[in-house]
């Protein structure tokens, strides 16, 4: 499988590869802004939500090892522009669910590939920072969060317009497959990683010097997927709003998420990384707390603002931490990001089995535990100024 691509400049490659974040970003929240819709026409409990959840982790773990072997054979535009197609093809597929096996089914090809995405489009990311000699990573991440905001407000406007998911992920996959097969041409032709006489695994852990960054990764990314997978729902049981207003909650949270992430380098600077990732933690425990505390639309929503703000910059100034303790930073980076991901698609599934032997309210309280888990390991892990 040859790759080739025509002379590219760094603007045409960060452009291409932010449009990557973004085909990324707008799947996954359009995914994430219709599951209350997609519970309530399948009858599922929260546990039942729960267990069904665990599909998409299972299948992103279950493909990492898969990932490692293709990106030593493959460059990993090739690698990402087929994660990208058959991301849109599940998620189109997912608006058509009418059993719940037929769910999980789909939700587990969900997690393949989207892990085929993530991976290379982070690896691309590199590619492209490398040519910067600068840091340009986090307004990648920036990109999926507008791209998430966007996909959230569509979700809700389509609610309010009684629009099925079948149309709607049906429209929105093919826009995306558009904007991936047209932006891949300035893409980077990044070779294969070379094997090397002894062969590592495609997927390792990251060294003992840089687990306590992949702990902060954790506990930050376990409360970023809850609000994805629960935000809409905790509105409309919780809070009790109008299921046809339910995923503003996520609106919120995703704006809030968005402003912090194009605001976090500017504070980084003036306040150094300690004390934003302290103040993100604090941010997280107490949005968290008061949501679950006074589950009313208008304090709930100021909790959710506190958490998007929290989470927003935790992941990408971490990876920027990692990057510079290591003698290489993307392999630091990815060891990072695999504990991180247990966090985002394991813990999540447990909030749905919390809510059903207790409540909604529970479950979002005891995440606020993971603010304060994160405030006490950057204590521990980061050096302060």
């Amino acid at each position: 499988m040859s790759d080739s691509a025509p002379a590219t400049t760094p603007g045409q490659a960060r452009r291409a590869v932010a449009l990557f974040f973004l085909v990324s970003g707008f799947g996954f929240a359009t995914w994430a802004s219709r599951i209350p819709t997609i519970q309530h026409q399948l009858g599922l409990n929260e546990a039942e939500l729960g267990g069904v959840l665990l599909a998409m982790p299972t299948g992103l773990m279950l493909t990492l090892p898969v990932t490692g072997v293709l990106l030593r054979r493959y460059s990993s535009r090739q690698v990402m522009l087929v994660g990208a197609i058959l991301y849109n093809l599940v998620l189109a597929l997912l608006g058509q669910v009418a059993h719940t096996w037929q769910l999980v089914a789909l939700l587990f090809g969900f997690g393949v590939s989207r892990n085929l995405l993530n991976i290379s489009v982070n690896a691309q990311s590199v590619g492209v920072q490398a040519r910067y000699g600068r840091s340009i990573i986090a307004s990648f991440h920036g990109v999926w969060s507008v791209a998430g905001f966007g996909a959230a407000a569509l979700g809700t406007l389509l609610v309010r317009q009684v629009v099925g998911t079948g149309p709607h992920f049906a429209a929105v996959a093919a826009v995306l497959t558009l904007v991936a097969l047209a932006s891949y041409r300035h893409t980077l032709p990044i070779p294969p990683a070379p094997a090397g006489p002894a062969r590592k695994p495609g997927f390792a852990w990251p060294d003992k010097a840089l687990l306590g960054f992949g702990a902060i990764t954790f506990a930050a990314m376990a409360c970023e997927g809850t609000m994805y997978d629960w935000s809409a729902i905790y509105f409309e049981k919780a809070v009790q709003v109008p299921k046809a207003t339910a995923t503003l909650g996520f609106a919120i949270y995703m704006v809030a998420m968005t402003v912090g992430r194009f605001s976090g380098d500017y504070l980084a600077n003036r306040l150094g990384v300690p004390r934003v990732l302290r103040g993100s933690g604090v941010l997280i425990g107490a949005g968290l707390g008061l949501a679950a505390l006074v589950p009313q639309p208008l304090v709930a929503g100021l909790g959710f603002v506190l958490v998007g703000l929290g989470i927003s910059c935790v992941v990408p100034m971490v990876f920027g931490l990692a990057g510079r303790a290591a003698a290489n930073s993307g392999t630091a980076i990815a060891g990072v990001s695999t504990v991180g991901y247990f966090g985002f698609l394991l813990v999540p599934p447990l909030v749905g089995f919390i809510a059903e032997s207790a409540s909604l309210r529970w479950s979002f309280g005891l995440m606020a535990l993971f603010g304060g888990l994160v405030v006490w390991l950057v204590r521990r892990v980061v050096a302060q100024p």
